[in-house]
């Protein structure tokens, strides 16, 4: 019967939520703009419509009820959705403004990430884009929780633990592009392509090698490809920094693999050079939306602008040309 549905807004959902993220009325009001009194009077007009608690006491804190938590877990996809409803009114009442909000991996920050807002800049001068760095797993599940509007994501061939499966269902996946995988070298070693003359590089004559790999989590595409060429690396040394990579090699310490984005976020370092691998070796890359995303104007502006800009990257990337002591 539809008198027994209770009736609650947008803004009440978000109140909720709000106090979900940060374990708090205080928190919750900070994060909305209010102050703690309305988000107080707010919450217990709230659960006198609905006829039930939603939060209750711990210690100096409070805690979502099990109905808070229900109203909490529905709230990204019903604030999308009237979020998406306001903006498309808008845009037909000729607004061209909005708040996009955009989290990438960070080897996108130098690279892609500074045009993108640029482009945006010429083109939507009225939008305004927020960004934060994450890793893939982290990027969908912002997504998820409604903390981002678009993610720019990766995988790897063979990724054992895919950020696009069972973590991103029900979301919108696209594909946008590649990411070149290049081998990082040492000067003058024997798989250095000027001593191979132009030959492309063997990832199994590195099997002997010390190799310089990520953490325990980022270094999937690392075993993955030796696996593919027979062996199982000898990782010496682990860093995420792609600077620090290319210092331990130009100091003959080790070799490794890094995508073309991350080496060209900056001069290569003298002593080092690259060795593009096989194109089946690239990493992917994802846009990641809610499924209904693109139908909101600033969200679907921002894609078409990122989308131009990652395929404008694509087509101006020329061979590196190593850098020697």
């Amino acid at each position: 019967m539809a008198e027994d549905i209770p009736e609650f807004d947008v803004q009440s959902l978000r109140t909720v939520r709000a106090i979900a993220d940060t374990g708090s009325i205080t928190g919750a009001a900070a994060a909305l703009g209010y102050s703690q009194p309305a988000i107080s009077q707010h919450l217990r007009r709230l659960e006198r419509r609905l006829g039930v608690a939603l939060v209750e006491r711990v210690g100096r804190g409070v805690r979502l009820t099990e109905a808070g938590r229900v109203l909490a877990r529905h709230a990204p996809a019903v604030a999308h959705a009237f979020d998406a409803a306001a903006e498309e009114l808008a845009q037909l009442r000729g607004l061209r403004t909005g708040i996009v909000r955009l989290v990438a991996f960070p080897s996108a920050s130098p690279v892609l990430v500074p045009r993108l807002i640029a482009a945006l800049a010429a083109s939507h001068p009225g939008l305004t884009l927020t960004y934060v760095e994450a890793e893939p797993p982290e990027a969908v599940e912002a997504i998820r929780e409604d903390r981002a509007d678009i993610a720019l994501t990766f995988s790897y061939p063979g990724d054992r633990d895919d950020p696009h499966g069972t973590s991103a269902r029900g979301l919108s996946v696209r594909s946008a592009g590649r990411d070149d995988l290049l081998l990082v070298l040492p000067a003058g070693h024997p798989a250095d392509p000027a001593e191979r003359s132009g030959e492309p590089a063997d990832v199994a004559a590195l099997s002997g090698e010390t190799w310089i790999g990520g953490c325990p989590r980022c270094r999937g595409h690392l075993l993955e490809l030796c696996g593919r060429a027979g062996f199982e690396p000898r990782i010496g040394f682990e860093t995420d920094n792609a600077v620090a990579v290319e210092g331990l090699v130009a100091q003959g310490i080790g070799v490794a693999a890094l995508p073309r984005m991350a080496v060209e976020s900056f001069p290569l370092l003298p002593g080092v050079v690259t060795a593009p691998l096989a194109a089946s070796e690239a990493r992917g890359l994802h846009i990641v939306t809610a499924r209904d995303a693109a139908r909101v104007p600033s969200v679907s502006a921002v894609l078409g602008v990122l989308e131009r800009e990652l395929s404008t990257i694509g087509r101006s990337r020329a061979t590196l040309s190593p850098a020697r002591p």
